[in-house]
């Protein structure tokens, strides 16, 4: 038997920040007291004059069922008897000045579908998970050292039932965690699923922040597919956003009738650009309840990492805003100085909780130190998105080809910062909605030059160090920009064109996976040198990834233009038979076949350097993978 009543170590460990199970604290809790059965009700608002639950057991009447307050933590609670798992909810809070208004569940683990908000009782019953092998396995997950390839997913538009409907969480999966397997990626990200009301914020506009969306089902459906995609060695990250939150009357806005999970000034609590709110990252209540949220996605749901969206706006107080329209810090300066207190506990809590979990932040500027540990002044992520190097390379591959050789520092360039951070390659759904096209027909040029160009970008980011993340479509040159109103157009598939596509990116994974040269070092400097950066002219630049320092090296060649290069001679480190073992012009992805399908052999000739050279032929648009033969 528990007690309704709120513990109060739980409550002074709340009132701090500190509180690492929260969600089993505050929110819908079914118990037992005094064998009667029935829910305990808690919520956060320190400012309320008075607090009632409301719900399907009490027909919606404000009167019936009354909240106690907590002495000095702001925290009203109640045990309500004869109240059963499924029940809807929401509380009305009564104002300062007497308003009336009502709430749905900071805390809630489930809400009814849009448009409706009701949160929902759930059950406590265990999830039979068959994933320990996984965890176990994943808590010694070496990933600075192992291949990453993260396969993005909108679960509402990746593809819909034969009525035209969103695939349920089950139905995921079962077509597409098989799909995933088979096409090599080792992580899916989820595009955020926590709850939120409009379906054209793709989740990032989350009113939800404890609760998988309903659209496709229970908590436990997210369950079976987190569970299924262990059972087949893919990891699970969510889209997670913690740097705003929707105004929605019936959500966290002036929760008490106060600026309670905001800030009170607009400077410094609203999003001029997206017309959102901003947390009050200094308020212990709002960093435990954030911090809170991400736990209990990585503890409940079995999740293997967050990506952290726009931390960008949170690192600075003059985000996107004019002079005069911001507040300076206590030093005089933009940083967000509680923001970063804010994102450092994040990382520390999360991978000290759940090691091996991988926290990602999409930065989009040139802060310092972001994957670097907090002790020595960093952040704390583990990853990083490399926006330098998506929007140089996709600026690059837009030109026309006769006029790249004006523009090579884009391919150059991204090497002189490379390995200030641990990065991850990003080709996401930001790159291909909102007017910007899809990424295939970015590439300038005929049919067969943009499907060259796509396979070579590709090509490209799995060879070049660095984690990596593609959109999904992108996998099959899908032509139409994203929309999550509909499917991908998965009919592309019946051309062998977009079919070839499809198996270059499947065998880019197999050879990332397979080639310890293309991860080992993905984030040290030991695992990349150039053979040769220079050749502008002809659009041409060759490097060598490895293994370590002195281990064994792969030779890679890129061709940005559609003329074959034929003898084009490159100094290697080391003599005898070269393989050609991948092809992105290959015949199997829809290419000409151009290449050098006999083993090269490194003549003694010295050249850029180097005591031996290769004489290669270089396909159009192409880029090729040698490895010295044993």
């Amino acid at each position: 038997m528990e007690s309704p009543a709120l513990n109060d170590f739980d409550l002074h460990l709340f009132s701090e920040g500190r509180h690492g199970h929260i969600y089993n604290v505050l929110g819908a809790h079914p118990m037992s007291h005094q064998g009667v059965e029935g829910v305990r009700f808690a919520v956060w608002a320190p400012n309320a004059q008075s607090v009632s639950v409301i719900g399907s057991f009490n027909s919606w009447n404000a009167d019936q069922t009354p909240l106690q307050p907590t002495e000095g933590y702001g925290v009203w609670f109640a045990f309500v008897p004869g109240v059963c798992p499924g029940a809807l909810y929401k509380f009305a809070i009564t104002t300062r000045d007497g308003t009336q208004i009502i709430k749905t569940d900071p805390y809630g683990q489930a809400f009814e579908q849009r448009p409706a908000n009701a949160a929902i009782v759930i059950e406590r019953t265990p999830f039979p998970w068959n994933d320990g092998d996984w965890l176990s396995e994943r808590s010694r997950f070496d990933w600075q050292h192992s291949p990453v390839s993260i396969y993005e997913v909108h679960p509402g538009s990746w593809r819909h039932h034969g009525s035209g409907r969103w695939l349920t969480y089950r139905e995921l999966a079962d077509q597409l965690v098989p799909y995933v397997l088979e096409t090599g990626f080792t992580h899916i990200e989820l595009l955020p699923i926590t709850e939120h009301p409009l379906d054209e914020s793709w989740g990032y506009q989350t009113t939800g922040y404890y609760a998988p969306t309903s659209r496709y089902g229970s908590p436990d459906d997210l369950r079976y597919l987190v569970d299924q995609c262990h059972a087949n060695n893919i990891g699970v990250i969510l889209d997670w956003v913690p740097g705003h939150f929707p105004d929605d009357s019936f959500a966290l806005a002036q929760f008490d009738g106060t600026a309670l999970y905001e800030h009170e000034d607009p400077r410094r609590g609203r999003h001029q650009d997206w017309g959102t709110l901003i947390y009050n990252y200094g308020r212990h209540e709002v960093r435990n309840f954030l911090i809170g949220s991400a736990l209990f996605w990585l503890d409940t749901f079995h999740l293997d990492g967050l990506r952290v969206d726009a931390v960008a706006s949170m690192l600075y107080l003059n985000y996107s805003r004019k002079a005069g329209e911001w507040v300076p810090n206590e030093q005089g300066g933009h940083e967000n100085l509680e923001a970063i207190d804010f994102l450092r506990k994040l990382n520390q809590v999360c991978q000290t909780r759940f090691p091996g979990t991988l926290m990602i932040a999409e930065e989009s500027t040139s802060w310092p130190r972001v994957t670097r540990p907090p002790e020595i002044g960093g952040l704390g992520f583990n990853l990083k998105w490399n926006m330098g190097w998506m929007h140089d390379t996709l600026d690059y591959l837009r030109q026309d080809s006769v006029y790249r050789q004006y523009h090579h520092e884009k391919l150059t360039f991204g090497l002189l910062y490379a390995y200030t951070e641990n990065f991850l390659l990003p080709l996401s759904h930001d790159e291909v909605v909102h007017g910007k096209s899809s990424l295939i027909q970015k590439m300038p040029g005929d049919d067969w030059q943009q499907r060259a160009s796509l396979r070579l970008l590709f090509s490209y980011m799995f060879t070049y160090p660095g984690a990596k993340l593609l959109f999904m479509g992108g996998e099959f040159g899908q032509r139409r920009e994203w929309s999550e109103k509909r499917e991908l157009d998965w009919e592309l598939l019946q051309y062998p064109e977009h079919r070839g596509i499809q198996k270059l990116v499947q065998d880019l994974n197999n050879l990332y996976r397979k080639q310890p040269a293309l991860y080992q070092c993905n984030f040290s400097s030991e695992g990349f040198e150039w053979i040769d950066c220079h050749d502008s002219t002809q659009s041409v630049i060759s490097y060598l990834r490895k293994e370590s320092r002195d281990g064994q090296a792969l030779v890679v060649v890129l061709n940005f233009t559609p003329v074959p290069r034929h003898n084009y001679r490159i100094g290697v480190p080391a003599g005898g038979n070269w393989q050609e073992i991948f092809n992105s012009d290959s015949s199997y992805y829809g290419g000409s076949n151009v290449g050098n399908p006999l083993p090269v052999w490194a003549s003694p000739e010295s050249w850029m350097g180097r005591p031996h050279s290769l004489a290669l032929t270089l396909p159009p648009l192409g880029l090729i993978v040698l490895r010295l033969e044993p």
